[in-house]
């Protein structure tokens, strides 16, 4: 027989969810960031090799 009343771990399971895609797209965001300072280093660098 199925029990009644809520689901026991729905809550949790949501608020869980939310925590790791919220770290996820932090560490997404933090390596997209990071891509863009080399490249903006490595731009410069090139721009002053060739002047």
């Amino acid at each position: 027989m199925p029990k009644k009343g809520k689901a026991k771990n729905t809550v949790n399971k949501a608020k869980h969810t939310k925590l790791m895609n919220r770290k996820i797209n932090k560490v997404k965001q933090e390596k997209i960031a990071q891509q863009e300072k080399l490249k903006a280093i490595i731009r410069k660098a090139n721009e002053e090799k060739n002047k």
